[in-house]
């Protein structure tokens, strides 16, 4: 097959195809067939000249093939439970199902988990979902049986217990006011409280979000190269755009990707856009509210374009922005509010943005908002708009989406002038239970410097003592006590919608005496955990750990170390 273009008299555009001479433009500039060439050539494999036709004729019913009605944003999601079957773990388990909450417990044991566990109450809406698996042993774990959570709760720890020897139903263990000399029993706190801990950290993100936003573009070289110029010149216009790197067309003289072009409505034209390539695999952005755009405004309307279908011409998912002439701004685009459109015009009868599977993204500036309404903030001639960043966001304010149950005194092992023989019994001896306090202490640096909003609990000496006493809730990993196991089970499911708890590391305690029972005459009433965690006044950043020799108390870790290298 040949082709090729001419110009008539009139100046009039013509694509010449197998001898016959097919009309593209309507303008009075011809069309530049060399660039559309390069701009199909950019998005795919080299095509074909038939091919090229065929992506210049084809209807949206092609590209309407495989898409489902209903496809939905992320939603509430699971809640998934690991170390289900310890003393706080099913009581987690208990109580979210009694809230009507779906649960996925990641067990050892399934028969053990049905055995403690199958009896529970489920009130209507909930359901427990048991998934074998070993944390320590990544292999097995698989992708499936974190798809849909959206919050996890770990109760993972090793198995402690008497050297000589405890009850079936590990009586001596659980009763946690009477000292037994302990021991390990099977795996290691290395493989369970660091490396495990790890591996759930590690698979759980795709499906928890990072608290900062998955990131699609960030203003630099490698990025702009991912992105090429889709102007109308598909269409047989002549307007020209591109996505360059500039060092200092950012805030304060930072960096930017600058998407630039030049608008022309000759040739019926009017639109000019810049598209990322496909993502490979596809960008799972389900536990994402959005997409966030940090621009700089010139009073102009763009549409974003989210496409979940490979073809470079297939349906998009469009939402129309303004902008503030000459700011920065912050846009947020919120998924459910993406709308699918096939060349500007509104599909009434297609699917809903699924971001579970996003092959691309795309800014335009056209003449046309959709259905043939003008866009009323558009102009002709040169435009530019400085972007920073292009990410997905979690839903405002950010809550945990992981909550960690550690334990009191992980960082007081060698801590400068900590006397050990008046700390509980695991400082004393760490060492000679593996190093239990240090691997704790390293899952949850594994938690902290994830990315993930988390919210990690350090309650005192556990007891199965029911819940109701008075509490202690401090920072800096200093206090020494008990709480009752019911009581930090339902701190952990408070959590999960606690925003200001995100970010925090705190420990936990009852204010009744160690050696006096907590023996109430009545249940004790729903605790406000909302107004206890506010009352504690909680910081970011704060563990407690010693660093480069200096123990940072109440400080955030950063802001304790800025002060050390301010004194030197």
């Amino acid at each position: 097959m040949q082709s090729s273009v001419l110009r008539s008299s009139a100046s009039k555009a013509f694509i010449r195809v197998n001898g016959k001479r097919l009309g593209v433009s309507g303008g009075r500039q011809p069309w530049d067939v060399g660039r559309f060439a390069k701009t199909v050539a950019f998005f795919n494999e080299p095509p074909s000249p038939q091919q090229l036709l065929e992506a210049l004729l084809s209807a949206p019913a092609k590209a309407l093939a495989g898409l489902m009605p209903g496809g939905s944003s992320s939603g509430s999601g699971s809640a998934q439970q690991v170390g289900a079957t310890g003393g706080v773990g099913k009581r987690v388990v208990q109580q979210l199902l009694a809230q009507g909450r779906v649960v996925r417990a990641l067990v050892r044991d399934v028969d053990k988990a049905k055995q403690l566990l199958g009896s529970l109450p489920v009130a209507a809406g909930g359901c427990l979902q048991l998934a074998a698996a070993d944390i320590s042993q990544r292999q097995t774990l698989s992708p499936a049986m974190f798809e849909g959570v959206r919050a996890v709760v770990s109760c993972t720890a090793v198995k402690v217990q008497p050297k000589e020897g405890d009850t079936v139903d590990r009586a001596k263990y659980y009763q946690g006011i009477k000292f037994y000399d302990p021991e390990i029993v099977g795996d290691t706190p290395e493989a369970v409280e660091y490396r495990g801990l790890q591996n759930v950290v590690g698979m759980a993100a795709q499906q928890l979000g990072l608290e900062q936003g998955k990131v699609i573009l960030a203003a630099d070289e490698a990025s702009a190269a991912r992105w090429g110029a889709l102007d109308d010149v598909v269409m047989g216009g002549v307007s020209e755009s591109s996505m360059i790197f500039s060092r200092d067309a950012g805030e304060d003289g930072g960096p930017a990707l600058v998407f630039r072009g030049r608008v022309s409505t000759d040739n019926s034209g009017g639109f000019v856009s810049v598209r990322c390539k496909n993502f490979e695999p596809l960008l799972n952005l389900s536990p994402y509210e959005g997409l966030a755009l940090r621009v700089r405004g010139n009073g102009l309307r763009y549409k974003c374009i989210v496409r979940t279908d490979t073809n470079w011409d297939g349906i998009g998912f469009c939402r129309s922005f303004d902008t503030a002439p000459g700011e920065w701004q912050d846009v947020f685009l919120p998924f459910s509010e993406f709308i699918p459109v096939f060349r500007a015009k509104t599909l009434r009868d297609g699917t809903r943005l699924n971001p579970s599977g996003v092959a691309s993204v795309q800014i335009m500036l056209s003449k046309f908002e959709y259905d043939g309404e003008l866009n009323p903030a558009f102009k002709t001639g040169l435009v530019e708009l400085p972007i920073t960043s292009i990410r997905g966001y979690l839903k405002q304010p950010v809550t945990p989406r992981l909550v960690h149950v550690s334990s009191a005194g992980v960082t007081r092992p060698n801590r400068p002038g900590i006397n050990v023989d008046q700390e509980p019994p695991a400082v004393k001896l760490n060492d000679a239970l593996g190093g239990l306090l240090t691997y704790k202490l390293a899952g949850e640096d594994a938690i902290r410097s994830s990315g993930l909003p988390f919210a990690i609990v350090r309650p005192c000496a556990l007891t199965e003592e029911p819940a109701g006493a008075p509490l202690e809730i401090d920072q800096g990993d200093v206090i020494k006590g008990k709480i009752s196991r019911e009581e930090v089970a339902g701190l952990c499911i408070s959590l999960l919608q606690q925003p200001g708890a995100t970010g925090t590391t705190f420990e936990i305690k009852s204010t009744v005496p160690f050696s006096q029972p907590w023996a109430p005459d009545t249940p004790a009433a729903a605790r406000d955990w909302g107004a206890e965690l506010e009352q504690a006044g909680l910081k970011r950043g704060v563990t407690g750990k010693t660093v480069d020799g200096v123990y940072t108390g109440k400080q955030p870790e950063a802001e304790a170390l800025k002060q050390k290298a301010a004194a030197v």
